[in-house]
Parts: C-alpha cells; sequence; structure tokens
C-alpha cells in the first residue's frame, strides 16, 4: 500500500506533512519543556530556546538553523536536499510552534498545557518521554519513507561523507551525542531544571535517541517477520526433506566451494516465518549436530507462502 502510494508525488507531499506533524506533536509537545532534547538542529534550537529564557521559539529557531544549512547542502551536494527537504523541514518548524501557540493568533492552542501532558509530567516522566520518542521516530520513519528529509544533521552527515569518508551513521550520532551533552550542559549552568538534575535529563535523552532511531528503522523497513536460513551439511538430502515435508516450504540448493577445504559442497537455502525457525533449527541438530547453520533477518518476502507487507 505505501510502496503504491509513494509513487503519486502529490501524496507524497500530504504524507510528508503528516510525519512533520507528528514529528512536531512529539518535539513541541513532549519533549521541549521536559528539556529532553532529541539531538540535532531540533536539539541545538531547544538549547537556544532554553538560553533565550524561552523566548525565542523552537520552530522558528529550527528553520532559520537549517536554511543555511540546507543551502550549505545545494552548494555541496547538488540538488540531492531539493525541494522535499525545504518543503519538510518548513512545515515541521511551522507545526512545532503551532502546536505551542507560539504562532500569533493560536495562542490557545498550548498543547503543552493541556491537562494530560502536565499530569504525564509530573506523575510518569518516564512515559512522557517514551511517547515523545516514538513520535519523533514515527514522524520522522514517515518522511523519510515518502522520499523526504527534515534537514539538518542529515545534510551535515552527507557533506563529512563527501569530504572525509565518514559514514553518515556515525556523523550523525556523533552530531547528536554532542548536541545532547551541550544542551545538558546549558540546562545545569542555567539551573533551568529544579526538579530533575541535568544529567538525568541527558540520559533520558540518549534514551530517546535511540528509541526514535529504532522507530526510523522499522517504519522504514518494518518488522522482521521472516528468517532466511544458510545450511551447510553432509546430510543436506535429509534436511531438505524436513523443510519441504514438515514445514511445507520450499528450498534451493546453492553449490558453493570451501576456500579453506578446498572441497565444493552444496548450501541450502531456505525462507520460513519467525514461530518455524526455533523448529528447524531443532530439527538440523537432530538430523547433523555438525551442521553449519547462518540466520539472518529477513522484511519483506515476495511469494507464495508469505503475505506482501502495506
Amino acid at each position: 500500500m505505501i510502496k503504491k502510494l509513494s509513487k503519486h508525488p502529490i501524496l507524497d507531499y500530504f504524507f510528508m506533512a503528516v510525519g512533520a506533524a507528528i514529528m512536531a506533536i512529539g518535539i513541541g509537545v513532549f519533549l521541549v519543556d521536559a528539556q529532553v532534547v532529541p539531538g540535532g538542529v531540533s536539539g541545538l534550537s531547544m538549547a537556544i530556546h532554553y538560553l533565550s529564557n524561552y523566548t525565542i521559539p523552537v520552530g522558528l529557531m529550527i528553520w532559520v538553523l537549517n536554511v543555511p544549512l540546507y543551502l550549505w547542502g545545494v552548494k555541496e551536494l547538488g540538488k540531492t536536499f531539493g525541494v522535499r527537504t525545504f518543503y519538510a523541514f518548513t512545515l515541521n518548524s511551522i507545526f512545532i510552534d503551532l502546536f505551542r501557540g507560539d504562532i500569533p493568533g493560536f495562542a490557545f492552542l498550548k498543547l503543552q498545557k493541556s491537562q494530560t501532558v502536565l499530569d504525564l509530567y509530573k506523575n510518569d516522566f518516564f512515559f512522557m518521554i517514551l511517547i515523545g520518542a516514538v513520535l519523533v521516530g514515527l514522524g520522522l520513519g514517515i518522511v523519510f519513507k515518502f522520499r523526504g528529509t527534515t534537514g539538518g544533521s542529515d545534510i551535515v552527515a552527507s557533506i563529512m561523507q563527501k569530504r572525509f569518508g565518514i559514514r553518515p551513521g556515525q556523523a550523525i550520532f556523533m552530531i547528536d551525542i554532542f548536541v545532547i551533552l551541550l544542551a545538558g550542559l546549558i540546562i545545569e549552568v542555567k539551573h533551568l531544571s529544579p526538579v530533575r538534575p541535568a544529567l538525568s535529563l541527558t540520559f533520558y535523552a540518549i534514551f530517546l535517541l535511540f528509541v526514535s532511531s529504532k522507530i526510523v528503522d522499522v517504519i522504514i523497513e518494518g518488522f522482521d517477520y521472516a528468517r532466511a536460513a544458510y545450511i551447510i551439511s553432509d546430510k543436506q538430502d535429509e534436511i531438505a526433506e524436513v523443510i519441504l515435508t514438515q514445514f511445507g516450504r520450499g528450498a534451493t540448493s546453492l553449490h558453493a566451494t570451501g576456500l579453506y577445504t578446498k572441497q565444493n559442497k552444496n548450501v541450502l537455502f531456505t525462507i520460513l516465518p519467525l514461530k518455524k525457525i526455533t523448529e528447524l533449527v531443532e530439527q538440523i541438530k537432530e538430523i547433523d549436530p555438525d551442521a553449519f547453520v547462518i540466520l539472518t533477518n529477513v522484511h519483506e518476502v515476495l511469494g507464495e507462502g508469505f503475505r506482501r507487507r502495506i
């Protein structure tokens, strides 16, 4: 379903807007006043928000910081970060200030002051941060899924990869950790959190970073719902018979040569649902205790016997 929808540009922009709004709720409603920063440009904007004694709106600051990064990205990387990037981070900035009531005429919103959020802040802070992390990851994942990006550290990471050969994942992690530590230092120096120590908030922020990144992966790749098994055994025929008859699954025999032994061997390849993989391993152990088995995650299988992802 999602793959079919993403072929239509108008729907791409619609779902990017949905993702930007969800992410904005996570940041603006659940995280800003909790002083738990998500890293990147959003986290840096929150740190500046705290330094200004809460006078500079977070969404506006995100947009201001993103514009020069966007222009830098276009200069260094061409039009890789095109209209979609500008669209996504602009909407995200607007939604954050809108939901927080910082846009003139919308002061009545202030969702961060709702009874539910205030109750969570007072009585279940951890769950409040968890909700924020899930919303940030969900929103960002939707934006990525529909070929958008919120700019910020993504642009810096791509430039660092081009210039210094640093992998994007490593670069984003380093940037996020630096921003989180910086925000924690600001909170500590300015004594902005009389209830919770700045170090505790820093740990919450690292937890937030971990959870949101996992949610992004799930949105983009989906949950693992199958395993691929590579089986090397001298009793391949018996194992293949079990796969075909007891599990009702197909298998493929691949010709291979051991580089150490220089012997020709066949590698049995099959894919099974998660709930069947343990049983398969047990059957293989009974047939050949010396069998060499490799199991890998499978995000999607197209073919008979497996459901297609939406």
